[in-house]
């Protein structure tokens, strides 16, 4: 990514497209300290459980192996690359719970903080990185001198536990000579996985440690300034300029598509000057009136204009021309509670169908709910 602007300036958290985009390029947060702790805890925890079996096994293939007849040796000297390999591949066998072991941990703990993701671009080679000289600033650089800083802690911090541990059982391990050869191996696994684990548990600490760290410092790595903010939220949404643009034909757009639906209406109703909504309801067609046009001011002006042109009826009823302009979008329903006022002035509009010839008749004094007349 583009290195824009100092670390004083970035004073923003990475965008989900900033975080997606590192994702992409395999920059995901990662700790080796855990993925240390948890293959040695593995490690340790498959001793202690299988140590026994594993000794038992482990003196059983020894003792099979150095007992081979010396006339086999001599007579098939040829066999015995096979022979050895056959008890290689059955010593890999006894070892291999703890290898499955160590191996599920390893990766379990890097998906416990990274997650799965597998990056193309993380492994395609890197030339650059073969410069020496960004090489020795690598080496040099503040980011070096933490990791070393943690290398030495984590070893001084193992190496006091183990000796400690070590020392509290000082007496047993100068026993083991005394003891009989098979109960000494066993006894010795159980001290040295009893170490381990304590061992492990130092390395648990320095984890927890490093884990909030990496999260933290990966997160400070990818913060942004105000200006990339500025340019990524263009790129996606486009610029104001445009995005005003394309408001601005959507609207005119929609309200060319509006006029055209208003001499489709069957009145129009007017605040007089103000607003103007047109409705049309076809019986056996629609549920209920449903507003066509509206608008205010000059766009009211223009909808009186063209209702004229077509011969639709205009009512000044105000309070019902600023409910339904405030509450109804166009192409909705009138809503419920407007019901009532609406029904007024469709039955003087079919009166005027019915007595085009005769006397006009007089225009209702519609009202509607308090809570909805909004001047």
């Amino acid at each position: 990514m583009a290195d824009d602007g100092s670390d004083a300036e970035r004073t923003e958290q990475p965008s989900p497209k900033r975080l997606s985009e590192a994702r992409e390029q395999g920059n995901v947060p990662r700790s080796r300290e855990l993925s240390t702790a948890a293959v040695v805890a593995a490690g340790a925890v498959a001793f202690l459980l299988m140590g026994g079996a594993l000794v038992t096994r482990v003196t059983e293939l020894f003792r099979r192996a150095l007992q081979l007849p010396s006339e086999l040796i001599l007579r098939d000297a040829a066999d015995l690359p096979g022979t050895f390999g056959y008890f290689a591949l059955e010593g890999l066998t006894i070892v291999a719970p703890v290898l499955l072991a160590t191996m599920v941990a390893a990766v379990g703990a890097s998906l416990l903080l990274g997650g799965l993701n597998f990056s193309p671009q993380a492994i395609a080679p890197k030339f650059e990185k073969l410069d020496p000289v960004a090489g020795i600033g690598r080496m040099f650089s503040l980011q070096s001198l933490v990791e070393l800083g943690k290398a030495l802690a984590k070893f001084l911090l193992v190496a006091v536990v183990a000796l400690y541990v070590l020392r509290s059982r000082s007496a047993e391990l100068a026993g083991l000579g005394n003891e009989p050869v098979h109960q000494g191996l066993g006894h010795a696994m159980e001290i040295f996985a009893s170490t381990f684990l304590w061992m492990c548990l130092s390395l648990v600490l320095v984890a927890a440690v490093d884990v909030p760290y990496q999260l933290w410092n990966y997160h400070k790595s990818l913060r942004m300034t105000r200006e990339e903010l500025r340019r990524e939220l263009e790129e996606s949404e486009g610029k104001p300029e445009v995005k005003a643009k394309i408001r601005q034909m959507q609207q005119e757009v929609a309200k060319r598509r509006m006029m055209q639906d208003v001499p489709k209406a069957d009145v129009v109703v007017v605040n007089p000057t103000h607003y103007a909504v047109a409705l049309q309801y076809t019986d056996g067609q629609m549920r209920a009136p449903r507003l066509v046009a509206k608008g205010a001011d000059h766009m009211a002006q223009r909808i009186r204009e063209v209702a004229r042109e077509h011969r639709v009826p205009i009512l000044s009823a105000p309070p019902l021309a600023r409910a339904l302009y405030r509450l109804v979008d166009i192409g909705d329903e009138i809503p419920v509670a407007l019901y009532q006022a609406v029904a007024q002035v469709l039955t003087w509009v079919y009166q005027l169908r019915r007595h085009r010839s005769g006397p006009v008749p007089a225009p209702p004094q519609v009202q509607v709910p308090r809570e909805l007349d909004a001047p």
